[in-house]
């Protein structure tokens, strides 16, 4: 027999953006514990709103599963001693299983025999298991704040406020913080009441009938198909971002979605600015024309029904004319002032108490991104944009809108620049440069941005490093990870000619120069190869590239990032497609050459007057063929021809090793042999460990 559970947490309004964890860990949690306890069930199932987290375990069986089972003990040596009679390690085996000693057996495992133990446990009735597990699994939910009510020692993420807990038509008894298990849930704040639930299976519809709609899918559809009504009636597009849905989401219980309208006047600001104070600040979906242009409209959810609706909008409409007022002022305010004197009040930002103020981090910029121009013959049009760019990229941090909006930061100072008479190439670099500014976002589309952007994002990393702030596991409170992904991005995206080393010696330089370094030059350097290694990592990863595949290329080095990617797409085409097998004998090749030029030393000199063999000779010449060939094809970043001109020295590579003792007695052919395998190893190490290839 199998009955439904019920278990809904009523809460306090929950922060929106608390809910979708905790219902998942919820969810899962239950499903971890039904199956810990040996609990069959056909499905669980998740409900969440603003006010009550809730799982429904459908067909729950009544009883646990008896289990019966074979325990392995210790080995017979160990279990009797020499008299034959049970040693304390067999007899507290056998306390633990809960058997008698005389119920003990032998078997034999891998010609060793073990003793070993029946363990039979019979199924307790559900019923029986719940009082305890239920509240054990509320309060192991886990949330990013919490706090306590009353005298309570319970610290969560909102007061409880009521609690249902039915197993088939049977009240769970348990208390938390005062509030007992019952079988009353609570309807919609203002347009419900409470409500009985004599079943766990008319949860969902109970709540429908207090205005709740407890189904999160079920809620968004019901959002969406609002906004869709409502674009199609009007002939509007109306921009529904993925994280402000979600946010919506779980501010209503019943939502009904209505719409507003603000002085057109406010349009002469730029849209961006009001589109992030209707999204930030109003939870409003923003009204575009079919250009994207915005419209003097909003959307927004309400937490209830249609009633009233017109008074609703009126409401929310003064609300936004406030805001958008702000804005208007702040922006006009703005307008006031002239970009030297924004600069020169960067001189008084703190950017860190050890790495100076933001002006301060300008200079680094500046330099570093002026080091990267010439280092990328930038022509002389772009030098010149790339150093306006660097000195201006920071302004707009002490304008009142971006204060206001810390993330217009770049959309202003575009902006602010264009009206100040700058170039559209400085504007827009102004802005690009802090791109990516996150994992779904594309990097700069000008070179000017991209190299100011570089040198940003550089100058942040190695100053964190140079005083000790190194990310380390989940920890990462100044975003390094995100900045480095973003530079491993910029760098690919533009393919510029550029390594690692390079660039992290141009911004110690930079730091260098303005203050002593706290750690030695070499750590730091040290761990920022390590880091970046790992951002390559997660690039060739993110792009499906085999795991044997990345390990064997990142051995060989990842400081040019572009090449290192390229490397390992080439031999990733070994890997697919059933190649893989034609390919073997390749890899075989060149693992056996790295074995024995291991053995070789330092010497690279090869004097062919000591071959004695044709096979010596041919390898000697398919290599300088090979060799030629592949660092054209590495200077090129065609790095597929350059794999070809390696593989193609595996006949004769095979053909050495068949006719050659390598190891010969004398020590000048031995060396000489040993020498010309490690020039080999020498270009395919600096291409991959093929020891890691798995085929």
């Amino acid at each position: 027999m199998a009955k439904d559970l019920l278990l809904e947490i009523g809460l306090e309004e929950v922060p929106a953006r608390f809910v979708r964890g905790a219902i998942d860990q919820l969810k899962d949690k239950t499903e971890k514990w039904l199956e810990g306890s040996r609990l069959a069930y056909e499905e669980v199932k998740a409900y969440a709103t603003p006010r009550r987290l809730a799982v429904l375990v459908i067909g729950l069986a009544e009883k646990q599963a008896d289990v019966s089972e074979e325990v392995k003990g210790p080995a017979r040596k160990i279990a009797k001693d020499a008299n034959g009679e049970w040693t304390k390690a067999a007899l507290g085996f056998a306390r633990s299983q809960g058997v008698e000693p005389e119920d003990l057996f032998f078997k034999e495992l891998a010609g060793v025999e073990y003793v070993y133990a029946n363990k039979s446990s019979i199924g307790v009735e559900t019923a029986g298991l719940l009082p305890e597990a239920l509240p054990a699994l509320i309060t192991s939910l886990t949330f990013p704040k919490n706090m306590r009510w009353g005298g309570y020692e319970l610290r969560y993420v909102r007061p409880i406020r009521w609690l249902v807990a039915l197993f088939g038509s049977d009240v769970v008894p348990f208390e938390i913080t005062g509030v007992h298990a019952g079988d009353t849930t609570r309807g919609h704040r203002f347009l419900g009441t409470d409500a009985k639930i004599v079943e766990p299976s008319q949860y969902v519809e109970k709540l429908r009938e207090q205005s709740v709609i407890a189904d999160i899918e079920e809620r968004r559809k019901e959002i969406l198909d609002g906004i869709d009504r409502l674009a199609e009636s009007r002939g509007w597009t109306i921009a529904v971002k993925d994280d402000l849905l979600e946010e919506v989401l779980f501010l209503v219980e019943t939502p009904t979605v209505l719409t507003g309208s603000f002085d057109p006047s406010f349009l002469h600001i730029p849209q961006e600015v009001l589109i992030t104070s209707m999204r930030e600040h109003q939870r409003y979906f923003p009204v575009l024309d079919k250009a994207g242009k915005l419209q003097p409209y909003f959307v927004t959810v309400r937490n209830g029904d249609s009633a009233s609706i017109e008074v609703v909008a009126r409401g929310n409409e003064k609300v936004l004319r406030a805001r958008l007022s702000d804005a208007k002022f702040f922006y006009e305010e703005d307008q006031k002032v002239r970009l030297p004197d924004f600069l020169a009040k960067l001189e008084n930002i703190v950017y860190h108490e050890e790495l100076g103020t933001v002006a301060d981090k300008v200079r680094r910029i500046s330099a570093v991104s002026g080091k990267l121009a010439r280092k990328l013959n930038a022509d002389a049009s772009a030098q010149a944009d790339v150093g306006r760019t660097a000195e201006l990229c920071k302004f707009d941090l002490v304008t009142q809108m971006v204060y206001e909006f810390p993330e217009l930061q770049g959309i202003m100072g575009e902006d602010y620049a264009l009206k100040a008479g700058e170039s559209q190439a400085v504007a827009k670099a102004i802005n690009e440069h802090y791109s990516p500014r996150n994992a779904g976002d594309t990097p700069p589309a000008s070179l000017v941005g991209a190299i100011v952007g570089i040198a940003d994002k550089i100058d942040t990393i190695v100053g964190c490093f140079s005083i000790g702030i190194v990310p380390t596991g989940s920890q990462d409170p100044y975003a390094l990870r995100r900045q480095a992904a973003g530079i491993v991005a910029t760098l690919l995206a533009h393919e510029l000619d550029l390594t690692l080393p390079e660039l992290f010696r141009m911004a110690l330089e930079a730091h260098a120069e303005a203050r002593p370094l706290k750690r030695e030059a070499f750590d730091i350097l040290k761990d920022l190869g390590e880091f970046f290694s790992l951002r390559v990592k997660n690039v060739l990863t993110e792009q499906h590239i085999r795991y044997d595949v990345v390990d064997a290329v990142l051995s060989a080095g990842s400081d040019d990032v572009r090449r290192t990617i390229l490397r390992a797409k080439a031999l990733q085409r070994h890997a697919e497609d059933g190649r893989s097998e034609a390919f073997r004998p390749t890899v075989e090749a060149f693992n056996r050459v790295a074995n024995l030029a291991a053995k070789a030393g330092e010497s690279r000199q090869v004097i062919p007057d000591l071959f004695e063999n044709a096979a010596e000779g041919a390898l000697y010449e398919a290599w300088q063929k090979a060799h030629g060939e592949y660092v054209l094809a590495c200077a090129e970043a065609n790095l597929a021809d350059g794999l070809g001109a390696l593989a193609a020295m595996t006949g004769p590579i095979s053909s050495f090793f068949e006719a050659v003792m390598v190891m010969a007695e004398d020590e000048a052919i031995r060396n000489n042999r040993l020498s010309l395998l490690a020039l080999i190893a020498d270009d395919v190490r600096s291409f991959a460990d093929f020891s890691k290839w798995v085929g």
